[in-house]
């Protein structure tokens, strides 16, 4: 991650919502996101519903095993904060190495994300499931 942006609040945002996905468990990610937050992912043109998501992350973690977030880059700029990664893991189904490039672009408002956009690449999501 890059240098002093590390220690912004928007940051430590994205940096619970990683431990939340490594983790496999949402618990905390509540106080990220503003009431009626909106979480849209590019590979199937979707908005959802914080819970939602909270489930995704859950299913996650049944299908890909020693996530790591790595490579991440971080802008924040006034009104939310932009990053790109790499997630990796290990697919459960037959150990074969999962590698998913994403970037997320956020608004934030009043301390809290109020809509992520996640854009990743339908083909590298596709093998998560396969």
């Amino acid at each position: 991650m890059q240098g002093s942006a590390k220690d912004h609040e928007y940051v430590r945002l994205l940096d619970t919502i990683v431990e939340a996905a490594e983790a496999g468990d949402p618990a905390g990610i509540d106080d990220v996101y503003a009431p009626g937050a909106v979480i849209w992912h590019s590979h199937d043109n979707r908005e959802t519903t914080v819970e939602q998501n909270k489930k995704l992350l859950v299913a996650i973690d049944g299908i890909i095993a020693d996530r790591v977030y790595d490579d991440r880059r971080v802008w924040v700029y006034d009104g939310g904060v932009t990053q790109t990664h790499t997630l990796r893991g290990v697919r459960r189904s037959d150990g074969a190495p999962i590698e998913l490039h994403a970037v997320v672009v956020c608004a934030v408002e009043n301390g809290r994300i109020t809509r992520l956009d996640e854009f990743i690449d339908p083909v590298e999501a596709a093998e998560m499931r396969a």
